[in-house]
């Protein structure tokens, strides 16, 4: 059964850093693209980051620059590492990942971005 738990969100300040992990199990992130999707609230949910393999892409341009997407191998993880965070940035997070035939979602972690 494949699980994909994300972690890391709270509440951070204008302007400030946090790093989102999603760990997986029954399904191996070295070699199965993986998504970072954002919604906030009353918006639809957009892509916001992909790795696959060595690849990584990063949208929209509002996060370009800002936000980059990694990967631990031995811990089965990928990162997003998100900076200079502004309160458009607040929304739920969710990690995605894809096998044969399947879609994969973790459960969401919320960040909020607020003085």
């Amino acid at each position: 059964q494949v699980q994909l738990v994300e972690s890391g969100g709270g509440l951070v300040r204008p302007g400030g850093s946090m790093r989102l992990s999603c760990t997986a199990s029954g399904i191996s992130f070295s070699i199965s693209p993986v998504d970072w999707y954002r919604q906030a609230p009353g918006k639809q949910r957009e892509l916001v980051a992909r790795i696959i393999g060595d690849v990584t892409t990063i949208w929209p341009n509002s996060v370009q620059g800002r936000f980059t997407i990694s990967r631990d191998n031995a811990k089965n993880t990928v990162y997003l590492q998100m900076n200079s965070l502004s309160v458009e940035d607040t929304a739920v997070y969710y990690c995605h990942s894809r096998g044969a035939d399947s879609d994969y979602w973790g459960q969401g972690t919320q960040v909020t971005v607020s003085s």
